[in-house]
């Protein structure tokens, strides 16, 4: 999830120099929402490390996002939808495994 995290700062990066003058509300509104969503990628992943079973929803939910996304993305490059799909993929079964699950949990039955 850091990765996806340095991802949406680098992109968030990429569309700062990208600002025309035509568009610069757009392109800072663009920034800031990518900027966001990066520290709050990289928030609740550091969270989660930690052992707060609260941020694992939110890292969830992002990548059921990216999922939708790289549905959507299919065939626009041919490359595009399997490289944000596969990554979503392994987070989400890395999120959801059932040793995870029980780590998280607060009863913990042996």
């Amino acid at each position: 999830m850091l990765a996806e995290a340095s991802v949406f700062a680098v992109l968030a990066a990429l569309e700062l120099f990208s600002v025309s003058s035509d568009r610069i509300g757009l392109g800072v509104g663009a920034t800031i929402f990518l900027l966001v969503v990066a520290a709050g990628l990289a928030w609740a992943a550091t969270r989660v490390v930690v052992g707060e079973s609260w941020a694992r929803s939110p890292l969830v939910f992002a990548q059921l996002i990216v999922l939708g996304l790289a549905y959507n993305f299919r065939g626009d490059p041919a490359w595009l939808s399997p490289a944000m799909a596969v990554p979503a993929v392994v987070a989400l079964a890395c999120l959801l495994a059932p040793p995870v699950t029980q780590a998280f949990a607060d009863d913990h039955v042996v």
